[in-house]
């Protein structure tokens, strides 16, 4: 199987980043993609159906993120970044960002763990911490965002690729979680809606949940499945806006093109909000 736990599509996905670098227009360049996703990000993208055709959902999800991520930090004066499930993002070594920030990657061990090795001859651009942790053990986590909000004042936590694969009460629990601690102001995430969900699971949805990574949560509410939790959104942003913005759309057939006109509006608006990027921001 190309996925053969949730780690491996860590790697996946810094092969698109890795694909995105070689372009001559790239909107981003990660130096460390490649190197990071090695073979088996290759070998994950050229098995998974679709998987060289998909790469532009990847790649303008990494480009909203760093521009929110810079926003968040350089104007709304954030003084750490929590990334839960960091994977193998190379940001705290890429992103201009200051070096007075305080960057904390979450993961397992084993993919934090070769990150880190993985980079260990490369200098961070801000301060840069790693722990191992399995996210899904509520007490541990509860104990570790403790630690953390009292050493900020305020700290912006990013999830980026996290919630899909989260069941809804995980995904309300670690909501709750994150909303008792002061010092976390902002929540930034992907969210994607239950027709892309559905068109993933036909996609990708054995492969994923044989390597027990399976597709879950994509709530038909949208942002406003986390005011009961306390937050409110301060930013939301489509990816069918957003990719025609950086031109990074979908190939999709000439004869497609043709029909998009006339499809019901509620499609058209079900595919250009499959996926937004959100902030929230506690009330």
């Amino acid at each position: 199987m190309p996925i053969e736990n949730i780690s491996d599509t860590a790697r996946w996905v810094a092969y698109y980043r890795a694909m995105e670098t070689r372009r001559p227009d790239a909107i981003f360049r990660d130096p460390y993609a490649e190197r990071l996703a090695g073979s088996a990000g290759e070998s994950i993208v050229d098995t998974m159906a679709s998987g060289r055709q998909m790469a532009w959902a990847m790649i303008v999800r990494t480009k909203i993120l760093d521009e929110i991520i810079l926003d968040a930090v350089k104007s709304r004066g954030a003084d750490l970044v929590v990334n839960l499930a960091a994977g193998l993002d190379a940001r705290p070594w890429r992103m201009d960002l200051p070096a007075s920030l305080r960057w904390v990657d979450v993961d397992l061990p084993g993919i934090l763990n070769y990150k880190t090795q993985t980079l260990s001859a490369e200098k961070p651009v801000c301060r840069y911490e790693a722990v191992t942790m399995d996210l899904r053990d509520r007490a541990e986590r509860q104990a570790l965002f403790a630690q953390l909000g009292r050493d900020a004042r305020r700290a912006l936590v990013v999830s980026e690729g996290l919630l899909v694969y989260l069941s809804p009460e995980q995904v309300t629990e670690l909501s709750a979680d994150l909303a008792a601690t002061p010092a976390f102001r902002w929540w930034l995430f992907d969210l994607g809606n239950p027709w892309v969900l559905k068109t993933m699971k036909r996609m990708w949805g054995k492969t994923v949940t044989a390597g027990n990574a399976p597709f879950q949560f994509a709530p038909a509410e949208g942002p406003d499945y986390f005011a009961p939790q306390g937050w409110r959104p301060v930013t939301v942003r489509s990816i069918g806006i957003e990719a025609r913005r950086l031109d990074r759309e979908m190939k999709i057939p000439f004869v497609w093109k043709l029909l998009m006109p006339l499809m019901p509006g509620k499609v058209k608006e079900q595919m250009r909000d499959a996926t937004r990027f959100v902030l929230l921001e506690r009330t």
